[in-house]
């Protein structure tokens, strides 16, 4: 019989942590928002707030592999109070400067950098955490589904939140509500019982050797491209409701799309698959590229939302999937950075897709673009399929002449020939 998610959160300090967890992670489901606002109305102009959160989205984005390496280095509860500390002590200052209109814009761009670059791994960690925890690889899966859920989930939260402290208080307020929730949340995370020291002692870890980012090529390129067909998806979605003259009802489809995500991934939990990690990936990433092309086909609205909770059904299977394998595939000194990875494929490619829908737009028909949208990912899943092997059958018949050169090394009339005596 399959495990619950009960018994996920029944183990041993396993929901006091994931709730510590997800409390600092809100934090990034609000600060985005908080700071949009906050920044357009000090600076007051559209592109000097633009531009200040490029770059702090940035700094968080290409430099998670780095916290996440010293996270994998020192251990947790080492790395993270520092980066939390600094990080929410930025985000105050950065409150501070915004509360009232005029602060300089080279300032807020400098603190705005330097608070993205120290922001806590708090993803990566609670699923490396996920691991330690659970050894059960039924269990595993579980969590990760629920966490991928969970995060999803806080990302729709989170912006609703902002807004509320936005209208009520000050957009300020939101930065200043973000630091708290990051300091809060990570320190009791760190604290907390759960994080033990760790399993092996950090020496030991970096004395054993694990795969470099090439053996995590495969659910790193597929995050990128779930990234780009996502980030493309979004604005198509925006543009396919400003010419049904219908701009609100774009909640309506993203709301579709996070409820399919949110479905597909408790049941993907709940299933004890038997094939590989990387093969459901590749089928995860061909069935999405498959549902977002379709999409574009629909007459309607409602048809869209209708495309995209079936599409959204494969989201947060292939992000588990995708943390699963990387986590599989990574050594014990680098498990945090294997999820780093992964993420920061996801976040980069997401950019990337928002920003390539905006330039093919205005260029190709609406139903063209939906199908560019879904092509990453049918892409990925072809190059990331398992090349045949060669046949050594063919080259290893007896023969009394020695063993041809193409021989594969592992050939048994290679190593039966290099065994006799000259």
């Amino acid at each position: 019989m399959s495990p619950s998610y009960v018994a996920v959160l029944s183990h041993p300090g396993a929901a006091r942590a994931f709730g510590f967890a997800l409390l600092g992670r809100l934090s990034y489901g609000t600060v985005f928002l908080s700071l949009t606002l906050a920044l357009t109305a000090t600076a007051g102009s559209y592109a000097l707030a633009g531009g200040v959160l490029a770059l702090f989205g940035l700094a968080v984005s290409v430099l998670s592999p780095v916290r996440a390496w010293l996270v994998d280095r020192y251990g947790p509860r080492r790395a993270l109070p520092p980066m939390a500390g600094l990080y929410a002590a930025l985000l105050g200052c950065l409150a501070v400067l915004t509360w009232q209109p005029g602060a300089p814009w080279w300032l807020l761009a400098v603190l705005a950098a330097a608070a993205g670059g120290c922001s806590p791994p708090l993803g990566p960690v609670m699923r490396t955490l996920w691991s330690d925890l659970l050894g059960d690889q039924r269990l595993l899966q579980r969590a990760y589904s629920l966490d991928t859920v969970a995060e999803e989930l806080l990302y729709i939260a989170g912006p609703l939140l902002a807004g509320l402290v936005a209208v009520v208080v000050d957009p300020a307020a939101g930065v200043a509500m973000s630091a708290c929730l990051v300091a809060t949340g990570t320190f009791a995370l760190v604290t907390s019982p759960a994080m033990r020291p760790g399993a092996a002692p950090a020496a030991a870890r970096r004395r054993e050797r694990g795969p470099g980012v090439r053996a995590l090529f495969t659910p790193v390129v597929v995050a990128a491209a779930l990234g780009l067909c996502l980030g493309a998806l979004t604005l198509l979605v925006v543009v396919f409701a400003q010419r049904q003259q219908q701009p609100a009802a774009v909640a309506w489809v993203e709301a579709a799309l996070s409820a399919g995500s949110a479905a597909g991934g408790l049941a993907y939990g709940a299933i004890a698959w038997r094939a590989s990690g990387a093969v459901r990936l590749r089928l995860l990433a061909a069935a999405l590229g498959l549902a977002v092309a379709a999409a574009g086909a629909v007459p309607n609205l409602a048809g869209l939302a209708g495309a995209a909770a079936v599409a959204g059904l494969f989201v947060a299977p292939a992000l588990t999937t995708a943390y699963l394998l990387a986590d599989e595939l990574a050594g014990p000194r680098n498990r945090t950075q294997a999820g780093a990875w992964v993420n920061t494929a996801f976040h980069a490619g997401n950019s990337l897709g928002t920003a390539g829908a905006g330039l093919v737009v205005e260029r190709l028909p609406l139903e063209w673009c939906f199908a560019l949208a879904g092509a990453p990912l049918l892409l990925v899943a072809i190059i990331t399929s398992p090349r045949p092997r060669r046949d050594v059958t063919a080259c290893c018949r007896p023969s009394p002449l020695p063993a041809p050169s193409s021989c594969p090394p592992r050939c048994p009339a290679r190593a039966r020939r290099a065994r006799r005596p000259a």
